[in-house]
């Protein structure tokens, strides 16, 4: 059988939507007439993405409690049973043979009416400290394909299969030539360049900092590929110029990957799996404004491997001239990061993922 249908539910953040991008395209390889459904949240950038990638999607009127008291809150009950009852109309609808969360608040509802009708399904947690939503949901689903070990802690271990987070395909052929990718950039050869990276929306700390950074940048001859997000590019675009390259968004990440020889990020865990099969050294600046402080547990797992940099916000003025100074001047230490970053690279979650979902299915 081939025409199966399944439904993926996951969003907010791009760590939640490119992993479910990511394990929908591997299933379409093998089953090429199966039917694809997301179920996103109303209004959150998966509803943009997910047709930009090739597929439908409908959106739950579903978000987050708020960490002071709001109307967001007050409305939270009435916006779960609406979800609950969106949900339950589209499992009788499109009746999935399995359906697949992947994180944030829209999985929720979805799963929850999923496997209460018995439907097999699948969470993958992208995290080394899993999300409220799967935590929730543990209990009801049948698989749990983590990114981490020790996940035992949040979930129950005989349902738990470590499989690495799904990146873009794009990003598993990197090329060494990066020719083509500084003249893509407008960039000069021969200089050392530096891609910034603060998640799909932006990292207000991340672009003060470079912005404080540019006659340090300048005095070192580097040049920046600088995703300052949609959120604030209109307020840094005018840092522009022939060494200093700023963009809301960068399509061709495939490209910034392969130019840079040093990157500057936050910690989600997207970008952590991303950036550990780019093998390139990274100083990791994790947000302090996320749930569980996930970003500094998933840096620190690297970091206290030796596979990567962590600077907090709160160390940066202390301690980010002197990190990054060393690291521009020491080619073996750029060597020694980029090549310990590359051994933790899972390059075949999705594949892996997919193995999952065909138990489910037989």
């Amino acid at each position: 059988m081939d025409n199966y249908r399944f439904i993926l539910s996951g969003g907010g953040t791009g760590g939640h939507i490119y992993p479910a991008i990511a394990i929908a395209n591997e299933l379409k390889v093998r089953y090429p007439d199966a039917e694809f459904l997301f179920v996103g949240a109303k209004d959150r950038m998966e509803m943009e993405k997910v047709p930009q990638a090739g597929y439908k999607i409908e959106g739950l009127w579903i978000s987050g409690l708020q960490r002071k008291l709001s109307l967001t809150n007050l409305m939270f009950p009435f916006k779960v049973i609406s979800s609950l009852m969106k949900a339950a109309e589209i499992v009788k609808r499109f009746r999935p043979h399995v359906v697949v969360g992947t994180g944030g608040f829209a999985s929720g509802p979805m799963l929850r009416v999923a496997a209460g009708k018995g439907i097999p399904c699948l969470l993958q947690e992208q995290n080394s400290y899993a999300g409220i939503t799967n935590k929730l949901l543990a209990n009801k689903v049948r698989k749990i394909c983590v990114a981490y070990d020790g996940m035992e802690a949040f979930f129950p271990a005989q349902k738990i299969v470590k499989t690495g987070n799904p990146v873009r395909s794009d990003l598993v052929s990197i090329g060494t030539d990066a020719s083509e990718a500084i003249a893509f950039f407008q960039l000069q050869p021969g200089k050392n360049i530096v891609l910034v990276l603060g998640g799909s929306l932006g990292a207000r700390r991340i672009n003060e900092l470079i912005a404080e950074k540019l006659p340090l940048f300048k005095s070192m001859g580097i040049q920046l590929i600088w995703q300052c997000g949609k959120l604030y590019y209109d307020e840094y675009i005018k840092h522009e110029s022939e060494a200093v390259r700023v963009f809301s968004f960068i399509n061709r990440m495939d490209l910034a990957y392969s130019a840079a020889g040093i990157i500057i990020s936050r910690a989600g865990a997207g970008a952590v799996s991303e950036l550990s099969i780019v093998g390139k050294p990274v100083v990791f600046i994790p947000s302090p404004n996320v749930a569980e402080d996930h970003q500094t547990k998933n840096a620190n797992s690297l970091a206290v491997v030796d596979a990567a940099i962590l600077i907090k916000e709160k160390d940066l003025e202390a301690e980010f001239d002197t990190v990054f100074s060393r690291l521009v001047e020491s080619k073996e230490y750029r060597e020694e990061l980029g090549n310990n970053i590359k051994k933790l690279a899972m390059p075949n979650a999705a594949n892996d993922i997919v193995n999952e979902i065909e138990k489910l299915l037989k």
